[in-house]
């Protein structure tokens, strides 16, 4: 380390940075939540969590979280099993659409739901006639969250399953077993891992998510949603802090709980043995079930990003149908510096946020330094905590000078990297750990220092790591609320934010086209990103 002091330099700089966007925005909000002006002050603190609102408010979100958790996983699994263990055709086009709710904007589904069951909605007023109908509250949020989470739930336990050798279930097949007792006994079984921690992350991301409980929940109130309605509406900034760090505890415990127990568990199947070929689940009787309930769902999250679509080109929703281009013409002439906004700052912050997640995952994995494990845990911290806490201290920390950034694109910029940058992290050093230090160290032999070794050497070995942080880094600066809401200003109003108060001032049309546009710009970086794999790819095989 001495003998490279941009090194220490720049390990010194990290934890800095860590520790002035990460840590000391949640310190904040803790002072803010247990001292008051008189010091140490547990009264206020007591009267809300023991108020009737704080525990309804309690309640429903545990509730909501743990009935989405179980629902998302189960079509979770079935959408991984179908795709990994059977013959079943369109697996492509399914895997395809179930991904849509991951790079949409959190509160699609939401507005699809009112577009179509709402007072003027398209099912209930115009084919059925269902005036009394309410489309608000607990069912409505289930059905939403279970649709906008399940992704989540499929990719896990779809890698989950792929990692599983089928040569254990084939051995099972020839030995007599029947597929009903080879998935009950063998495939359910080892998928433990992934059942859990998918029922974990959904888990989380329904107590925390803010968009859906905002647009939909009706006087089904969740925490998310009074932390921010009583800063905003009651102008009460330590109530919302302790609403806020109500969500943080069963969010940071359940975090730490499919972040460690797992790992402490072992489900080996691959070894260095060779494997049979992959026999893929023929019989009739399972596959169409399997595609039946695949195409249900895909069905139920076509219809509803159709409608968006739909919704976007007609005049006046619920009262006059005819297509127009007025609700376009209307976002890019009034709501354009949002579009502009969002695709610059995301633009700004992916790079840096990519590029940082891979120098602290190079960092862990190859360097040994006092404090190591304390960057390791920080660099994690914005991630696990509930964004509504994020954007909290953010506000809190960044309020006064010397550190006045509040109002600024900075501010935004610094908040979309240090919460989009552990998902990096975590490609990283999953990338190097599969890599032979003996590489790099070769590298220090021929005397490259630590900085040509990472260019030359780590940096190409985590190409799939980084482009995987690049995507995940725009898309959630993209589409990204809970945080963000509590930062954007007039000179720096963002799409999501925009879509939310269209939606709440009945403007259902131009919300829709918000949401076009949004998608539309999502998918073309998408693309873009993967022709710019896809050529890097063909130019290192040409090299070789």
């Amino acid at each position: 380390m001495w003998k490279e002091p941009w090194l220490l330099g720049l390990i010194i700089l990290i934890f800095v940075s860590l520790f002035l966007f990460a840590v000391y925005p949640i310190y904040q909000v803790f002072k803010i939540t247990l001292v008051s002006d008189k010091g140490l002050d547990f009264t206020t603190v007591a009267k809300t969590l023991g108020s009737r609102s704080f525990l309804r408010s309690f309640w429903n979100s545990m509730q909501l979280g743990i009935i989405a958790a179980l629902t998302s996983s189960v079509i979770g699994f079935v959408f991984a099993y179908a795709n990994t263990r059977t013959s079943m055709k369109g697996k492509s086009f399914f895997h395809l659409v179930a991904l849509l709710p991951i790079i949409s904007p959190p509160f699609v589904i939401a507005l699809s739901v009112i577009l179509l069951f709402g007072r003027n909605g398209l099912i209930t007023s115009g084919l059925f006639g269902w005036q009394g109908s309410n489309v608000y509250g607990l069912t409505s949020l289930i059905v939403i969250q279970t649709l906008s989470f399940f992704p989540i739930a499929y990719l896990n336990l779809k890698g989950i399953l792929e990692s599983i050798d089928t040569a254990v279930e084939n051995a099972a097949l020839n030995l007599g077993a029947s597929r009903l007792k080879v998935f009950t006994t063998i495939t359910l079984p080892l998928a433990i891992p992934g059942i859990f921690s998918s029922l974990l992350l959904v888990f989380i991301k329904s107590i925390e998510d803010f968009g859906n409980p905002m647009v939909i929940a009706g006087d089904y109130s969740t925490l998310a949603v009074e932390a921010y309605l009583q800063i905003t509406g009651m102008y009460d900034l330590r109530g919302g802090a302790i609403m806020a760090v109500a969500i943080l505890f069963p969010a940071m415990t359940t975090y730490f709980l499919q972040k460690y127990w797992i790992s402490k568990k072992s489900y080996v199947t691959v070894t260095g043995k060779p494997s049979h070929t992959e026999m893929p689940i023929r019989e009739n009787y399972i596959v169409w079930p399997l595609f039946a309930f695949c195409g249900l769902i895909t069905g139920a999250i076509l219809v509803f990003y159709g409608t968006v679509v739909w919704g976007a080109f007609v005049k006046i929703w619920g009262i006059n149908h005819s297509m127009t281009l007025d609700n376009f013409k209307y976002v890019l002439s009034r709501g354009f510096d949002s579009i502009t906004n969002s695709l610059l700052l995301s633009v700004i912050s992916t790079p840096i946020t990519a590029l940082l997640g891979m120098i602290i995952a190079f960092l862990i994995i190859r360097k040994k330094f006092i404090g190591k494990k304390w960057m390791e845990i920080s660099s994690m911290l914005t991630f696990a905590v509930p964004g509504t806490v994020v954007g909290i201290g953010y506000i809190l920390a960044f309020n006064e000078k010397p550190l006045l950034l509040t109002g600024t694109a900075a501010i935004i910029i610094i908040c979309l990297t240090f919460r989009n940058m552990p998902v990096g992290i975590e490609g990283g050093t999953n990338s190097l750990r599969q890599v032979d230090p003996s590489i790099e160290e070769a590298s220090a032999i021929l005397g490259a220092n630590s900085y040509t070794t990472f260019r030359r050497i780590a940096l190409p070995l985590m190409r799939p790591a980084l482009f995987s942080a690049l995507v995940y880094s725009f898309v959630k600066s993209m589409t990204s609320i809970s945080a963000i809401i509590f930062l954007v200003s007039v000179n720096w109003n963002l799409m999501t934010v925009t879509i939310l108060s269209q939606v709440e001032g009945s403007r259902l049309g131009v919300a829709a086209a918000y949401c076009v546009i949004l998608i539309v710009i999502v998918m073309a970086a998408l693309g873009i990103l993967q022709l710019l794999v896809n050529q890097l790819g063909s130019k290192k095989r040409r090299a070789f």
